[in-house]
């Protein structure tokens, strides 16, 4: 008798048999694992099931344990398999992401059966990146914003992102700057005020990036945070997590123009081009706001993080004092 995973498996891709393999991730706080299984009687060879588990008791790595910290996890879990379920469909090339053979709740248990990446031509991963490198993953965000902009993120994230401010307030409490903490709620409101919203993918750091062998295209994971909002915030989080800060501070400017380059062409292609200029001008004055959105969070929750640095509280303070 085959493992009930094992089944779920064969039932999603059609597969005579299915083999456990290698366990590529554990996920964060012991929720759970990513488990390549390889496949026989089908018509790929392999697929991922990202199984997720909800611990009786949680060991959060930053000591950031409670129930508030629980149930955001676990809704996140849900958003990603409504978006899964219900979203990933509509998106295409120019905003790949792996196809989704099969959600289910079981036993209590989220599973996911994904197409394996590395498979389809996206075997690489990368921590830090070069300029082109890092355009192919704008790219990316910029076709994913136009597709989805002005959708209503139902059985989504309301407001798209893992760290905004509703859903942190033991990190907002540990702020020691008084002038981060006051503005919080003018940044967020920002932000939130903003009248083109679109889909974030909320965790756009370079981690959830895989690239093909030659780092010319690039497909997206990891959807647990995604929602509606403002596509400044995927935008700054991500230049944040990629580049030095001396890369930051030399590559931003030109790397933001390229962004909007392809969201213009993107929203023409999506019958949106009449938004073009607005969406450019408005989410420009916003990109500031969205990083220092972003350095309010991490000076509260991991104070000692390297993305805080001088150029990153450079922009913060300078946002803050417009706002205070």
């Amino acid at each position: 008798m085959s493992h009930p995973l094992e089944q779920l498996v064969c039932q999603a891709t059609g597969a005579r048999v299915a083999r456990r393999g290698e366990v590529l991730q554990s996920l964060w706080s012991g929720y759970g694992e990513i488990v390549r299984f390889h496949l026989e009687g089908a018509e790929i060879d392999r697929v991922i099931l990202k199984h997720v588990i909800f611990p009786s008791e949680v060991d959060h790595p930053r000591g950031w344990h409670n129930d508030r910290s629980h149930q955001r996890k676990l809704h996140s879990y849900e958003v990603e398999m409504a978006w899964y379920g219900k979203w990933a469909g509509q998106c295409d090339a120019a905003c790949r992401l792996p196809r989704c053979y099969q959600v289910q709740s079981q036993d209590g248990d989220h599973l996911m059966v994904l197409e394996d990446l590395d498979a389809a031509g996206f075997p690489r991963r990368e921590s830090e990146l070069g300029f082109d490198q890092a355009r192919v993953c704008l790219d990316w965000l910029a076709h994913f914003h136009a597709r989805f902009m002005g959708a209503e993120p139902q059985g989504l994230w309301t407001q798209g992102s893992y760290w905004h401010l509703a859903t942190r307030p033991d990190e907002w409490a540990a702020i020691e700057e008084p002038a981060i903490r006051d503005a919080a709620a003018a940044l967020d409101r920002a932000l939130e005020e903003t009248p083109f919203k679109t889909l974030i993918h909320g965790d756009a750091k370079v981690a959830n990036f895989c690239f093909s062998a030659d780092g010319r295209a690039v497909a997206a994971v990891d959807f647990q945070y995604v929602g509606g909002g403002c596509g400044m915030k995927d935008v700054a989080y991500f230049l944040g997590s990629c580049l030095s800060e001396r890369k930051q501070r030399q590559w931003e400017a030109p790397l933001l123009d390229g962004y909007f380059n392809t969201l213009r062409d993107a929203l023409a292609q999506q019958g949106k081009g009449g938004q073009a200029d607005a969406v450019e001008a408005g989410w420009r004055e916003l990109f500031p706001v969205a990083q220092a959105d972003f350095y309010r969070f991490l000076v509260g929750w991991m104070p000692e993080h390297w993305k805080i640095h001088d150029y990153s509280r450079q922009v913060a303070m300078g946002v803050v004092g417009r706002y205070c």
